[in-house]
């Protein structure tokens, strides 16, 4: 019994002893590797969230080396009106010594004042003049480059939306052929040239914003990078988010420059703002619909109107005196007017089910928007009672936010950091890993469509 005793009592402290020493060692262990972070004070919050200031540019990537096919004047410039004497068969640059390929930019043919509303479809014009700087800009986010080796993607500098309205806008007119020649003369040049037999156009970027540009032969480039203004006129099988970009219209209201009254939000005395015409095609038809719902509303303005010199001049001071503006669908799902409330601070109330905008993949647009669906719009009362009871705080962040990406619209040159165009060269590279992998593909494939008939 005695040595039992004895034993038992052994095993007692040398379990005694084991658990002592693994308690200490827990403790010098969780002080050592703890994952917890201690709460920071508001001094140190700031660094947690931003990046080091070394580190913008740094972070950026180089610029995306565009290749720009040098058409013949009768493609882009040749269509501005004070360009009407020039040799259309010339080359803008036909060597990398000439003034503008160096940087120059004498070359470069103004946007002409008195355009009126082809301005707003002018996305080929600034484009093709950002790579006409020479890339001198750090900020730029595409380049030219004349070795086309280099190049990672090929842009087709025609004006194809330009063409449209230049040559016979009403679709019956015969200039019209004028319009459909110029198609068949790129598409027979693009077919030569031994980079788009390359990929099979898919490295192209082509601009189409008009609803209505290329549309003779659109459907023999569909394959490329498309840049429109929505889809509304594009089938499925020629055009979709994943392979093109959606770029915003060039707004033909100035912008708001020196929009800091002490209360913005009081400033505005117009609750709601429309003007345009009432009268459209397919979900614009909403429109006729709204006129009747709102016309009795004593602080809404919805004006039928036709695009003027003074019409715009009337919309820039209806918008900039209202806290919401409308922007309702027309022929196609999306219009110039909501980037013409965005210069102006103006929240926009989109009524469109179909709808798709701009560079969404970087903006968080109901940070700045609100949405209806047309089952909500045209219910009689709702939209505007939402409106009336909106807060004022809210809707206050609401124009800040606007004030904060105004910029992102803004078509200039030279380009200027995060602009629009600059913008839209960055959605074109954030496409190219999608064209590469199709391009890569195709050059193995024997059966090319093997995976659509799984």
């Amino acid at each position: 019994m005695v040595a039992k005793s004895i034993i038992s009592l052994a095993v007692f402290f040398l379990l005694l002893i084991s658990f002592s020493l693994f308690i200490s060692t827990h403790d010098l262990t969780s002080r050592r590797f703890s994952f917890s972070l201690p709460i920071p004070s508001s001094s140190s919050s700031s660094s947690l969230r931003c990046p080091p200031a070394t580190s913008a540019a740094a972070s950026r990537p180089p610029p995306l080396n565009v290749f720009m096919y040098d058409l013949p004047f009768r493609f882009n410039f040749g269509m501005l009106d004070h360009r009407g004497d020039s040799d259309p068969d010339l080359g803008l640059i036909p060597d990398q010594a000439s003034p503008a390929a160096n940087g120059g930019g004498r070359d470069l043919p103004p946007w002409p004042q008195n355009s009126g509303l082809k301005k707003q479809h002018s996305v080929e014009y600034w484009m093709m003049a950002s790579l006409m700087s020479g890339g001198n800009s750090e900020e730029a986010e595409a380049v030219r480059t004349f070795d086309a080796k280099e190049a990672e993607a090929f842009f087709v500098p025609f004006f194809s939306s330009l063409s449209f309205n230049t040559h016979g806008h009403n679709m019956t007119d015969p200039d019209t052929e004028i319009d459909r020649q110029l198609q068949i003369d790129l598409l027979d040049f693009l077919r030569k040239s031994k980079y788009w037999q390359h990929s099979g156009g898919r490295d192209h970027v082509i601009p189409m914003h008009h609803p209505n540009a290329f549309r003779f032969v659109r459907d023999q480039v569909n394959a490329s990078i498309l840049v429109v203004a929505d889809f509304g006129r594009f089938p499925r099988n020629l055009s979709s988010l994943s392979k093109d970009i959606v770029a915003p219209y060039v707004h033909v209201v100035d912008s708001f420059l020196n929009d800091d009254p002490p209360d913005p939000f009081e400033s505005r005395p117009t609750l709601l703002f429309f003007r345009g015409r009432t009268v459209r095609k397919d979900e614009g038809k909403v429109r006729l619909k709204l006129a009747k719902i709102l016309k009795d509303y004593d602080d809404v303005r919805f004006e039928n109107s036709y695009a003027s010199g003074e019409g715009i001049k009337a919309s820039l001071e209806g918008m900039r005196s209202s806290k919401f503006c409308l922007h309702p669908a027309g022929d196609t799902p999306s219009s110039c007017r909501l980037f013409d409330a965005i210069v102006s601070h103006c929240v926009p109330v989109i009524v469109s089910d179909q709808i798709e905008l701009p560079f969404e993949d970087e903006i968080d647009y109901s940070e700045f928007s609100l949405f209806f669906s047309v089952k909500e719009a045209v219910r009689p009362d709702y939209m505007v009672n939402q409106l009336r009871q909106f807060p004022k705080e809210t809707w206050t962040q609401m124009w800040r936010r606007l004030k904060s990406i105004a910029h992102h619209y803004e078509f200039q040159h030279p380009t200027k950091r995060d602009d629009a165009v600059n913008m839209i060269w960055r959605q074109v590279r954030h496409k190219l890993p999608a064209v590469n992998l199709a391009v890569h593909r195709s050059r193995r494939l024997k059966i090319s469509d093997w995976w659509s008939r799984r």
